[in-house]
């Protein structure tokens, strides 16, 4: 063991869990998931198969360098030091949240449980770590950089998302704001902005872009394309789309979908006494108030995630 290696290993919190987290014991958590219809022998069996990936993961890693196991509520206060590795043991969504916390460290993902999830940023399986481990410790192994989108609010916060940006309101209300980009500009009442990343382009953006295709029956071709085939995930834009915009005498719909970048960035001032959030990744918990009169400024981070392959 390299005692000088530091490795940081990001797990999750599964269903069962959460349940036991909520209703204290695993008796509660059968009865409440029973009392609604789901099968609480598959929150057992995913619980069984997750812990058991955990420690064999656990025990690979620890042969090659300290180890540190960190829960994935504890992201956001992390500092990542330098020059360590870290694992991630899925799904999509814990690979997606941590890439933002990270400036530049690689990340190896291994799925835990390949026959429930597919996992699209997880290339390697537990039993995979042992093989590719001793090549990603000596820098042999294929990186594949991410671009993230980055949201800088005029009150000096900012956020970052790997998948996508939501700009709107925090309940189902409508939304308002002023929308500009280039020399473009207008006021809007919508059910909020979606900024997609090309990692993001095959989730949100694509079920946005294929339900506004299903109900008008055509699409540009620039929107049919990127529905079928999303973005590079190296893509040095982003994609904006509107949802459900209102036209009326205070409000327009015409700048409901494009691209932004560094040079041609996307800006977006609230118009919402309260209520507003900027939020990434589908993580709300982590979203930045957006009342009146705040402008918030969408373009490419210049950090790039790194996925090892």
């Amino acid at each position: 063991m390299d005692a000088d290696r530091k490795i940081i290993l990001v797990t999750r919190r599964t269903r069962l869990q959460e349940l036991v987290a909520r209703y204290n014991t695993v008796e509660q958590a059968r009865f409440q998931a029973e009392h609604l219809g789901m099968d609480f022998g598959d929150f057992l069996e995913e619980d069984r198969r997750y812990q058991a990936a955990v420690a064999e993961v656990r025990n690979t890693l620890q042969a090659h360098g300290r180890l540190q196991e960190l829960e994935r509520g504890f992201l956001p206060n992390f500092l990542f030091p330098a020059q360590c590795l870290v694992v991630v043991l899925g799904q999509d969504g814990l690979v997606a949240n941590t890439l933002k916390y990270l400036d530049g460290q690689p990340v190896l993902a291994i799925n835990p449980d390949p026959a429930r999830w597919a996992g699209i940023l997880m290339p390697f399986g537990v039993p995979d770590l042992r093989k590719v481990l001793p090549d990603v410790l000596k820098e042999r192994r294929p990186v594949r950089e991410v671009t993230m989108g980055r949201a800088r609010l005029s009150d000096g916060q900012e956020l970052l998302a790997v998948n996508d940006f939501f700009v709107g309101a925090r309940t189902h209300v409508s939304a308002r704001y002023e929308i500009s980009l280039d020399d473009r500009s207008e006021r809007q009442s919508s059910s909020g902005v979606i900024v997609s990343t090309g990692l993001g382009s095959t989730g949100w953006l694509r079920s946005v872009l294929t339900g506004a295709a299903a109900i008008i029956g055509e699409s540009s071709p620039q929107a049919q394309a990127l529905r079928e085939n999303g973005m590079d995930w190296a893509s040095s834009q982003l994609v904006f789309t509107v949802r459900e915009p209102y036209p009326s005498r205070s409000s327009q719909a015409s700048l409901v979908f494009g691209q932004c970048s560094c040079e041609s960035p996307l800006r977006i001032r609230s118009l919402m006494p309260d209520g507003g959030i900027v939020f990434s990744d589908g993580i709300e918990a982590d979203g930045l108030e957006f009342r009146s009169g705040l402008e918030a400024v969408v373009d490419v981070s210049p950090k790039r995630a790194r996925l090892l392959g």
